[in-house]
């Protein structure tokens, strides 16, 4: 099984990188580089409780489909997305938010797995967890950069 933990910090209040973090838009905008888009349940604004998202998109050179549901939600603390259909056999991620003074902390915490038994952990390790974490660091640059320094509001980001 694949795990990853991100740890980012941000100069901005929790409330707010808890609703860039679940803003489809922002998310689009993070995986350009894969076409990455939401073609069915949310597919703009922010995603809320018990809400899904499928997610289209091109990694590898392979086109996919994997949807993924909100299955716990208390902002600005924590919310968490899950799927079991798409690309993984399962997939986890959990989002959470903790401020300090002017800064939040926020940790991705992501467990997932692969289908194919050994040749699927072996991808696991080698291929699809350094991959993941780039896109993390990437979506998390990009909240960070919004967070701190756009006064527009989540959801308004295209």
């Amino acid at each position: 099984m694949g795990h990853i933990e991100l740890i980012s910090h941000i100069a901005a209040p929790a409330e707010r990188c808890f609703d860039l973090s679940r803003d489809i838009g922002l998310h689009q905008q993070s995986m350009h580089s894969s076409k990455e888009i939401a073609v069915a349940g949310v597919t703009a604004g922010l995603i809320g409780p018990n809400e899904f998202v499928t997610w289209e998109a091109r990694h590898f050179g392979i086109h996919w489909r994997m949807t993924s549901r909100i299955t716990a939600f208390d902002r600005p603390r924590l919310f968490v997305d899950e799927s079991n259909e798409g690309p993984f056999a399962s997939f986890r991620h959990e989002h959470r938010f903790e401020s300090r003074d002017i800064t939040t902390t926020m940790r991705d915490i992501v467990d997932f797995r692969l289908p194919f038994g050994l040749i699927g952990r072996l991808a696991d390790l080698l291929v699809a967890t350094p991959y993941l974490r780039r896109l993390l660091r990437l979506r998390n640059l990009l909240i960070r950069s919004m967070a701190e320094g756009s006064s527009g509001a989540a959801g308004e980001l295209g």
